[in-house]
């Protein structure tokens, strides 16, 4: 198919919920709406940024305890956790254009009145409403690059989008870090976030053209509307029967369960300020080269898993996973558990945490949605990334907890090396079970196909 060929009916979702349309089907056209989709998850990962990097400045502002960064960070997740289905269900109902649009955009109003905050109270009550919109944009957009590519190429694309989003959070890193440098600069970065978030919102209700669910799914491309024709299904009791009835998706959500990588991008910067003894200013300096090598990582693994899935279709994306997640708590180790008396040698082991860290998102989405029939893989995505958001709010709450005891040292070493080590291992059942539901999906998919 190339970009101007207009996209067969079948693979659209029902009126309410998207059209699709000749650029979101197929060539060049479906990477302009990747890119669309990459500026909105890139400005919405600045929230977090901007309370990651900024948040010695504003302890220091609002006389916050270490423990306010676990709350705000475990906060956002587990309001992540009830939003994502609500907006998954919103997107049902409604033209997902207009629902990701306001989710992962125009709420950024939100964002900016958090730099507005003169107390913890406010500080957490503003950010808890910015964080619910934001909680759309990753089930919203992990479902829509499955309908616009299809497996073969979802590695690439996923790379391609948490890619950009590091480049994004890499520029954005040390320029807030430097508005520490500011009385009050911190309310700055919640308010330059927050103007990006809504421009990106504009940019999606303006330009961007929904494939429709299935869209990239050869087999429906001859299928008429009708039964045969995939529905986006609401995110019910029914749904949630079918997803953990695949082998595979109880396993995987338990790899997201135990990923405790996103510890280090929360906690990294005041590691280097509290136990390392580094300023603000200078910490924050490390996050531009980690960002890039994980632009490199979701590029490359995405690139890699396609590769070596083609080659061992049965377990090839597990292997590259599974190595991706041991090598992390292994580097991990090196990095926080031994006292490097240079900046320039943490850049060096966060970029490499940072490149490991890439090819996580570039396969384990393709696996989630080779493994889900179209119709399911928006509310897959909810519980997928729900699970995702609970984990790193227990973990860092954990973590915020073991600081305040232990230091953050030793919390490093059980909350992060040791969690991470023991997924790795627990990834192992994986390689039985991938390639037969991938053959299931596949199966099914041929069974429409002939039926239609």
């Amino acid at each position: 198919m190339t970009a101007n060929s207009p996209p067969p009916a079948a693979v659209t979702s029902p009126p309410a919920t998207a059209t699709a349309t000749a650029a979101g089907t197929g060539g060049k056209g479906r990477w302009r709406q990747l890119g669309l989709l990459s500026a909105a998850m890139g400005t919405d990962s600045g929230e977090q940024g901007a309370v990651s990097v900024l948040f010695p400045a504003m302890r220091s502002a609002l006389n916050l305890p270490l423990a306010a960064l676990s709350l705000l960070v475990a906060l956002g997740k587990i309001i992540g956790v009830v939003f994502g289905p609500i907006w998954v269900s919103l997107a049902q109902r409604y033209p997902r254009k207009y629902v990701l649009a306001v989710s992962s955009g125009l709420w950024g109003v939100w964002t900016i009145a958090t730099g507005f905050a003169q107390n913890y109270l406010q500080l957490v009550l503003l950010f808890a409403t910015a964080a619910a919109g934001v909680a759309g944009s990753g089930p919203l957009i992990n479902g829509i690059l499955a309908d616009l590519f299809d497996d073969r190429t979802r590695g690439r694309a996923a790379g391609v989008l948490f890619g950009t989003v590091a480049l994004v959070t890499g520029l954005l890193g040390p320029l807030l870090g430097q508005l520490s440098r500011v009385d009050g600069g911190w309310r700055y970065g919640f308010f330059a976030v927050g103007a990006l978030q809504v421009l990106a919102g504009i940019a999606i209700l303006l330009f961007f053209e929904d494939p429709g669910v299935g869209g990239a799914e050869h087999q429906l491309a001859a299928l008429k509307a009708g039964p045969a024709a995939p529905r986006g299904r609401a995110f019910d009791r029914a749904s949630l029967r079918r997803l953990a009835g695949i082998r595979s998706f109880p396993l995987m959500c338990l790899q997201r369960l135990l990923s405790a990588q996103f510890v280090m991008v929360a906690f990294g910067v005041v590691f280097l300020v509290d136990v390392r003894g580094f300023s603000n200013a200078e910490a924050s300096l490390v996050v531009l080269p980690s960002a890039l090598s994980y632009l490199i990582g979701t590029l490359s693994g995405g690139l890699a898993a396609d590769r070596v899935q083609r080659r061992f279709p049965g377990s090839g994306r597990i292997a590259v996973l599974q190595s991706a997640i041991l090598g992390y708590g292994v580097v991990a180790y090196v990095a926080t558990q031994i006292a490097w008396t240079h900046l320039g040698i943490y850049a060096a082991l966060f970029s490499l945490l940072g490149l490991l860290q890439g090819f996580q998102p570039s396969v384990n989405r393709p696996v989630v949605m080779a493994i889900t029939p179209p119709e399911l893989r928006g509310a897959a995505f909810a519980v997928f990334l729900g699970i995702e958001g609970a984990a790193w709010a227990v973990i860092t709450l954990l973590v915020g907890y073991l600081g305040d005891t232990i230091g953050l040292q030793g919390a490093f070493l059980w909350m992060v090396v040791v969690v991470l080590l023991a997924n790795g291992v627990l990834t192992t059942p994986l390689h039985r079970t991938y390639g037969r539901d991938v053959a299931a999906v596949q199966t099914e998919l041929d069974r429409r196909a002939t039926a239609g």
